[in-house]
């Protein structure tokens, strides 16, 4: 919290890096010593609050950060207009400019701007073209840089670039495990310890920065795991849709009850295989059919399948375009399969035979991916999990009226 004080042993450090285990308290251990570092150290200067986007900066950071920075004695007044918290106490006053690092593009909006110092949480999420420029913006003398992450890959370029180089980068290293958290009790660790398996356990327990090998579903077994039919009508229905022409085009119906989604039955169609194409309206008739009369409430499809979307709303369904974050996704699933949130029924077999066969890529990228086969069954349901059942809303009938509006 005052590594950077004038009696700290750590305080001849330009940067500081937090990587480790999810829930270990880094963002919020981070968030309080930036803004007390640069309250102590400076009067009418710019910083910068960076996060993947500015929407996740306020729920991740700022609404922990905000209240607690109020009962320790500051002021704080955020100005959403132009994404500001400007920040007083004790005659000092400081601008704090809230910025999102999603794509390439982001490294245009921080250009031009001088920081006298920038605080980066989650920065393995971030492009290094957006970091770099943050970086760049910090020339006020005596600036510094903090950055917090889960780990990823070993391959990453932030992992390679700074954890690594740390002391040639004179940046100081420190680990946080769930154990540096508090305020977790061990019932809340040991759930999140049953949360996650294979790489992301590696990686969002342990905290290590290990690569994503073997199955991605490893934990899931389809001769164990896989459940019957259940009888009679469900509360809700929806159909998820990977749409492919030259490759396999997968629907899978969900059922819901009981705050369960069932993967009750599934169409899939591979056009190689049976060497006859379909058309729009062929792939929507057969959408049609596995509904079987079914009031569907919605139809979450892959964003890009533009043609497709259109013919389904022209055929009357309601349709939803897919989150497609492929990590974040199957993280969701991964964790809503494990709990039981979702299930693949028995008779679902092409969802059961990619389940089998769904691994990691072993291209030495860089970055973790999905091997692009055996992967259409695996993306249907991905998009369902991640819109529907993980989404923000968490229920498939918030998304429907949005869709209706």
């Amino acid at each position: 919290m005052s590594w950077w004080g004038p009696k700290s042993p750590d305080r001849r450090f330009d940067a500081i890096i937090c990587d480790g285990a999810v829930r270990s308290g880094k963002t919020l251990c981070m968030g309080l010593s930036f803004v007390c570092w640069a309250m102590s150290c400076f009067q009418g200067q710019q910083f910068a609050f960076c996060g993947k986007s500015v929407v996740s900066l306020r729920r991740n950071l700022l609404q922990e950060l905000t209240p607690t920075l109020r009962e320790l004695g500051f002021q704080c007044r955020e100005k959403r207009s132009e994404n500001l918290v400007t920040i007083r106490r004790g005659g000092r006053e400081n601008r704090f400019y809230l910025m999102g690092g999603k794509d390439e593009g982001s490294a245009a909006f921080i250009q031009g701007v001088t920081l006298a110092g920038v605080l980066l949480d989650e920065v393995a999420l971030m492009p290094r073209s957006f970091v770099e420029q943050a970086i760049a913006r910090c020339s006020v003398a005596g600036s510094r840089l903090w950055f917090n992450c889960n780990p990823e890959g070993p391959q990453h370029w932030f992992y390679r670039e700074w954890i690594l180089k740390s002391e040639e980068r004179n940046a100081l290293y420190l680990h946080f495990t769930m154990e540096d958290n508090p305020s977790l009790s061990q019932r809340i660790r040991q759930r999140y310890r049953s949360s996650y398996s294979g790489a992301f356990y590696r990686r969002f327990i342990l905290g290590e920065w290990t690569a994503a090998k073997g199955l991605v579903y490893d934990f899931f077994d389809p001769a164990r795991d896989a459940k019957p039919k259940p009888e009679g009508e469900m509360d809700s229905y929806v159909i998820s849709v990977d749409y492919g022409t030259a490759n396999p085009c997968s629907f899978g119906l969900w059922g819901r009850r009981d705050g369960v989604w069932y993967r009750m039955e599934e169409y899939y169609y591979a056009s190689r295989r049976t060497g006859v194409q379909l058309t729009d309206q062929e792939y929507a008739a057969a959408l049609g059919r596995l509904a079987g009369g079914r009031p569907i409430q919605c139809v979450v499809a892959d964003p890009s399948a533009a043609s497709f979307i259109t013919a389904l709303r022209q055929a009357g369904y309601r349709v939803v375009k897919a989150d497609n974050d492929v990590l974040s996704g199957i993280r969701t699933t991964a964790d809503l399969l494990k709990s039981g949130r979702i299930v693949i029924c028995q008779g679902c077999e092409d969802c059961l035979r990619e389940i089998a066969l769904y691994r990691w890529s072993e291209e030495p990228s860089g970055r973790d991916a999905p091997r692009k086969d055996n992967d259409h069954a695996m993306d249907d349901m991905r998009y369902f999990a991640a819109t529907i059942v993980g989404g923000r809303s968490g229920e498939a009938g918030a998304f429907c009226s949005v869709a209706r509006r």
